[in-house]
């Protein structure tokens, strides 16, 4: 076994233990991949993480869907907007570096990172602020913009959706990350779909990936389902602020290409 399948093992591992609980997984997913394999283009690198990615998130789903009662029709309508949406972004990435787009995401960040930090009950309780009508129409705008930026740079997209879920259609943490999940397998799959057509998949590197992904992430969803909501707060934070230092270090100090 190379030392690079060692490494990338390594941090699927991790990446589907903190993906399944807060989202963000592909904070060290993604890098580990870009780094150790180097050599290859940005658009392989990518769709190789997405085999992992999809494996450790939908057994997370299933775990999540046995103890969460799920807004089926809702997610019908996003994981389809998303999956198109994921589809065109990874498109895009094979064509236009992504660069571009992190400060916009940097700035998000802190925003959500300090909101998350004082308002201490947020994503404590489900709560229902709007109507019904209103929701689908918010999911939908958000599943395209969630999809295309899954498609696109990837990192962090399942910590938006769960700041998504809780912030406007008012679910508590357990059920976002719940309703996260499954959107999320939605836009791996959109990617996937294009970066395997492509040749843009390292098989022999995301298959053993995609089984240390899947044991991590069955790891850390039982944790979150035991644990509950303010242990998911406090991860969910963690991941925020993870996310904002890998943002911050490409902006300020190198773009990686």
């Amino acid at each position: 076994m190379s030392y690079e399948i060692i490494i990338l093992c390594i941090a699927a591992f991790a990446a589907g233990f903190i993906d399944s609980i807060s989202g963000g997984g592909g904070l060290v997913q993604t890098p580990a991949t870009l780094i150790t394999l180097n050599q290859y283009p940005l658009a392989t690198l990518l769709g190789t993480t997405k085999i992992p990615s999809i494996f450790g998130t939908t057994i997370a789903s299933f775990q999540y869907a046995a103890k969460v009662k799920i807004n089926w029709r809702l997610l019908a309508v996003m994981c389809t907007i998303a999956l198109i949406a994921a589809y065109a972004g990874s498109k895009t990435v094979s064509i236009v570096n992504s660069a571009f787009m992190k400060p916009v995401f940097f700035c998000i960040l802190i925003v959500v990172a300090v909101y998350t930090y004082t308002k201490k009950d947020f994503g404590t309780a489900t709560t229902t602020s709007i109507s019904e009508k209103k929701t689908f129409i918010y999911a939908a705008a958000f599943a395209l913009v969630i999809g295309f930026y899954d498609g696109f740079i990837g990192p962090g997209a399942g910590s938006f959706l769960m700041l998504f879920f809780i912030s406007i259609i008012g679910f508590d943490f357990l059920k976002a990350s719940a309703h996260a999940k499954i959107v999320n397998i939605a836009t791996n799959l959109g990617s996937i779909i294009f970066f395997s057509t492509n040749g843009h998949i390292l098989y022999h590197f995301a298959i053993p990936m995609a089984i240390c992904n899947f044991s991590g992430s069955l790891i850390g969803a039982r944790m979150a389902i035991l644990k509950g909501n303010q242990f998911i707060r406090i991860f969910f934070l963690i991941v925020i602020i993870g996310t904002i230092i890998r943002f911050g270090y490409d902006i300020f100090f190198t773009v990686i290409k």
